[in-house]
């Protein structure tokens, strides 16, 4: 039967693969996923409606199908009920079994396109991956996310982890349920018990009023923490007690019962960071129980120039301008460059070429003459800064060193947190070397 009904949906043009068995077939969907799953009723061991129950918990996106013998239309419906897409008897007609796969295949594609619509409305503008290695991440998205399991995504600064933590949520069974977004480097140390668990009236000076934090706001739906690797470790314990028991304690008050899906996403290394004692390994194991790494966009030339493409659209909108031609020469050019702050430099070169453009025409020349190529990487010349020979080397080491900390502060679009990573300092090292080099005013 299953070598009948691999050469009938393979003659359609349907790739197929078979399992001897319903614990073989749910370990073949976890290992490789499916569009469509196409299982027996009665197998011995595991079922045809344990099959059903399996594949609903791992993705409900997923139409199951039934084959059921002759008289068995009575379990067939029960599976209906139970959430199978459709059920064929057997002996099965194979017009009929390539018309009901067909349109399984079809149904399932309009659910992940209303997803990623959906995703879209949130984020206001379209989600583009025409390289491998974006469609590769998002293919693994799409399979994570019905699973009600912590993801942590990593990966560069500016590279879209922002909007896979979107992806992920409306691609969950908690999509009707607020998506709330919690930046750990924008909060400071002090404040941040406060934003993420909430306190009550009184709890400290100007707290007058009682007030839900990060947690209870996403109750029912999912929570993402950005920067998770900036979280001071007395926070970070707290963090881990509420994935551990699900209690979250408000600042001056009892403990309460949350339901959250966690997403995180850090630029660091967590697992080095936790060697070095500067992150608590037991909350990294917590957290990664599925990582996704999120390619930097040189990695991905193939989605530069579409993005390119979205972003003129998008700005010229803005900036009231007509049709916007680029010249090839300038793709081209895009696709050779290093991109250290990926798709967010990106957009930001091609908002600044609309603004500062005299004509509805982008060129190479244009990003040249506005000083906007810098080398493909960020290495810097001892001269760079240098005073010259007449002044005492302190000064012409200092201004050295002013010279590479403020690239890459801009490099960084002034992240204080990607700054220091880049430079392998401390962000209260570097905040007194941007004081002391006039980079950060003090306030």
């Amino acid at each position: 039967m299953r070598f009948t009904l691999e050469a009938v949906l393979g003659d359609a043009g349907i790739e197929v693969e078979s399992a001897d068995g319903g614990a073989s077939g749910i370990a073949a969907f976890e290992a490789h996923g499916a569009d469509v799953v196409l299982t027996d009723l009665a197998m011995p061991d595991v079922d045809g409606m344990k099959v059903l129950e399996a594949i609903r918990v791992q993705d409900p996106s997923v139409p199951v199908m039934m084959l059921t013998a002759h008289g068995s239309e009575r379990v067939a419906v029960a599976a209906m009920k139970a959430g199978a897409f459709d059920y064929l008897p057997k002996p099965f007609d194979p017009d009929e079994l390539i018309l009901s796969v067909t349109r399984a295949i079809e149904t399932r594609r309009l659910k992940l396109e209303n997803a990623r619509l959906r995703t879209q409305a949130a984020l206001g503008r379209p989600i583009i991956a025409e390289s491998p290695a974006l469609r590769r991440v998002l293919d693994l998205v799409a399979r994570v996310a019905p699973k009600d399991v912590t993801v942590l995504l990593t990966g560069e600064s500016g590279v879209g982890k922002d909007v896979l933590a979107a992806t992920l949520h409306a691609h969950s069974k908690r999509a009707d349920k607020p998506l709330v977004r919690f930046n750990a480097a924008a909060i400071p140390a002090e404040l941040a018990e406060s934003e993420l668990f909430g306190h009550t009236k009184g709890a400290f000076t100007g707290a007058h009023a009682a007030r839900n934090g990060y947690f209870q706001q996403a109750d029912k739906g999912t929570l993402f923490i950005d920067e998770i690797g900036e979280l001071p470790l007395g926070m970070q314990a707290k963090v881990l007690r509420t994935l551990q028991s699900g209690e979250v304690q408000p600042v001056g008050g009892r403990a309460e019962i949350v339901d959250v899906r966690l997403v995180v996403a850090t630029n660091r290394d967590l697992a080095a960071e936790a060697k070095a004692g500067r992150f608590r390994e037991d909350l990294y194991y917590r957290l990664n129980v599925v990582p996704i790494r999120v390619p930097p966009l040189r990695e991905r030339p193939e989605d530069i120039e579409p993005l390119v493409t979205a972003f003129v659209r998008t700005y010229a909108d803005r900036y009231g301008m007509g049709q916007v031609t680029i010249d090839q020469a300038l793709i081209e050019a895009f696709k050779a460059h290093n991109w250290p702050g990926n798709v967010r430099e990106l957009e930001n070169t091609v908002a600044r070429l609309l603004a500062l453009t005299a004509e509805d025409h982008l060129t190479l020349a244009l990003w040249r003459s506005l000083d906007a190529t810098p080398q493909s990487t960020s290495r810097i010349s001892l001269s760079d800064g240098d005073p010259g020979p007449s002044h005492p080397l302190r000064a012409r080491v200092e201004a050295f060193e002013r010279s590479i900390i403020a690239s890459e502060f801009e490099t960084a679009h002034k992240n204080q947190s990607e700054t220091a990573r880049r430079l392998g300092v401390s962000r209260p090292a570097l905040i007194e070397k941007l004081h002391k080099y006039g980079l950060l005013e003090r306030g």
